[in-house]
């Protein structure tokens, strides 16, 4: 339950961005806080509306796109086709606003 308390409205994003939070939040929060508020789940694992403060969150692309391979020690490798990268980025960029 406590996930749904941090589900963005859907009302509030675009689709590309919406299809980006559903892929974070199917892939990704088992480890990291896909939402604007609480924390990872996993210690290591940063909180996803952290990393515009690390670097622009358009720089991602390619590391989506080719395989993500650095990152917490559990984390798995993977890569995202080219509308999956557009979709993420895309909800990313709502968490800095």
């Amino acid at each position: 339950m406590a996930l749904l308390l941090h589900q963005p409205a859907a009302q509030a994003l675009e689709p590309h961005a919406q299809r980006g939070y559903a892929f974070l939040q199917a892939n990704c929060a088992r480890c990291h806080a896909v939402g604007r508020a609480g924390g990872s789940p996993l210690a290591e694992a940063p909180p996803f509306r952290t990393l515009h403060e690390r670097y622009p969150v358009e720089n991602l692309a390619e590391a989506l796109a080719e395989g993500i391979t650095t990152g917490h020690p559990s984390m798995p490798e993977f890569s995202l086709d080219p509308g999956q990268v557009d979709d993420v980025i895309a909800y990313l960029k709502t968490l800095k606003k």
